[in-house]
């Protein structure tokens, strides 16, 4: 029987590759992209391989350029989870904030979700079956200061995510979004270690969490009940 095949963007470090091997220990075969961390997405695509006998594709690009996209998905047959994880930020006062960085950070995070979609969905139309799962924050909805750009990709992503949820219901595609807390990745570089411990006293659970979490609640879902659709499902330790 041929393994299902899931893509994950971002996928060398903390929530994607989590996501990888979480999806790889349940069989499926995998494509893997990132922008920069080429000789850490192969080591990883290899350790995979090894480990759980599946297939591990990477690719190397910026997604946010739709050439780029077109070319990753000229390398894929077939498709039946597509997951929109890579993401980043720009912490700074908006006002100090320059174009070409309001720019990067809505690529990234919101339009290269867009493209991917708009290349994954005509194999999942084809078969009526799918999972989109788009990787959001809690920032989506209710906003953080010195991260308006991050905060604005991250709401444009649940109004998406809502919005195509409706659009290939019919067709029996799920679209979700998971909107995660504050998790452990190197994202959280950009915060002194008092900073990160005063956010860790706000959260009920008063912890961080851990890309596996992550991980575990997206494989969770794309398993789970085929009513599910058009949420935004968050994980956060009840911290907002």
């Amino acid at each position: 029987m041929q393994n299902k095949m899931v893509l994950i963007t971002g996928a060398s470090r903390g929530i994607g590759a989590a996501l990888a091997e979480c999806f790889a220990s349940h069989h499926y075969d995998i494509t893997m992209t990132c922008l920069q961390s080429e000789a850490r997405l192969t080591e990883l695509a290899a350790y995979l391989s090894v480990r759980y006998s599946v297939s591990a594709q990477t690719y190397i690009g910026d997604i946010s350029r739709y050439e780029n996209v077109r070319e990753l998905f000229e390398g894929i047959d077939d498709i039946d989870i597509l997951i929109n994880n890579a993401g980043i930020t720009c912490s700074r006062l908006l006002q100090d904030m320059q174009p070409e960085e309001w720019d990067r950070v809505i690529g990234t995070n919101l339009t290269a979700a867009f493209y991917c979609c708009k290349e994954a969905i005509p194999y999942m139309v084809k078969k009526h079956a799918g999972h989109i799962i788009n990787i959001s924050s809690v920032f989506g909805s209710c906003g953080a200061s010195m991260e308006v750009a991050y905060s604005a990709s991250k709401g444009g992503l649940n109004a998406f995510t809502k919005a195509l949820a409706k659009e290939l219901a019919p067709s029996q595609i799920q679209v979700n979004a998971v909107a995660c807390g504050l998790i452990d990745t190197d994202m959280n570089g950009i915060f002194t270690e008092e900073g990160i411990n005063a956010v860790i006293e706000e959260i009920p659970a008063n912890r961080i969490g851990r890309p596996e979490e992550v991980a575990n609640m997206v494989y969770s879902i794309c398993e789970g009940h085929p009513y599910l659709t058009g949420q935004i499902i968050t994980l956060d330790g009840g911290w907002k």
